[in-house]
């Protein structure tokens, strides 16, 4: 069956052999204006799809929209830092709906069209680089495995580099060279979270601390 782009080709094909026979001026402004207006048609039609060219990226995937995901486990041995991804029913898709892109220091998921959502994770400046021709993935049963090859065979503390600094500034504010100025900061944080018997108890012991030690400092008030 000939598609709409094809007969509109075909009415102008017949339109400019009529033209090229019209003799009269009239005949010939109405085929005129018939020739612009059938290339206007077929210049807004959509250019024609091969059949073999149409792939599964191109075709929306139901639902439309994209998940991220937040929660994950991980673990590593000596050569592997490993992610551990749950998504139900993740087995069931085709190995290439499931994609990551890996490069020295971050990697990108993309699972497609998983129960008409898609779901994305993305690690941006991971603590060490990796190996990218190293690196893959495992689909297994409601779970992805992400598998980052180390390019040196050491412990991570963690897996990203601001994982790193947010744990040395929360550890800085209690470990100092001074171990009184150390107490002095986690007692702090202690009394500005907690309730009002927990203010008490800090104060009470405080005052109790000073009077031992013979010490003028005044109690704590923060």
């Amino acid at each position: 069956m000939a598609s709409a782009r094809e007969e509109l080709e075909k009415d102008l094909e017949e339109v400019k052999e009529l033209l090229a026979k019209a003799t009269r001026k009239r005949t010939h402004d109405v085929l005129m204006a018939e020739k612009y207006k059938l290339e206007m048609e077929i210049k807004n039609q959509p250019p024609p799809k091969l059949k073999e060219d149409t792939t599964e990226e191109e075709k929306p995937p139901a639902g439309g929209y994209t998940v991220k995901i937040n929660s994950y486990g991980w673990d590593q041995s000596d050569k592997f830092v490993k992610i551990y991804i749950t998504l139900n029913g993740v087995q069931q898709l085709p190995a290439e709906n499931v994609q990551v892109h890996f490069t020295e220091r971050s990697f990108d998921l993309l699972v497609k069209n998983l129960n008409g959502k898609n779901y994305s994770m993305t690690f941006n400046n991971l603590l060490k680089p990796i190996s990218v021709e190293g690196s893959s993935r495992k689909i297994k049963t409601d779970m992805i495995l992400v598998l980052c090859r180390k390019k040196r065979e050491e412990k991570w503390d963690c897996l990203t580099q601001v994982e790193k600094e947010s744990k040395e500034k929360e550890k800085a504010s209690y470990d100092t060279s001074d171990p009184g100025e150390g107490l002095m900061n986690l007692l702090k944080k202690m009394y500005a979270e907690g309730d009002d018997e927990m203010k008490r108890t800090i104060n009470k012991a405080w005052v109790e601390s000073r009077e031992k030690q013979g010490k003028g400092d005044m109690p704590l008030d923060i």
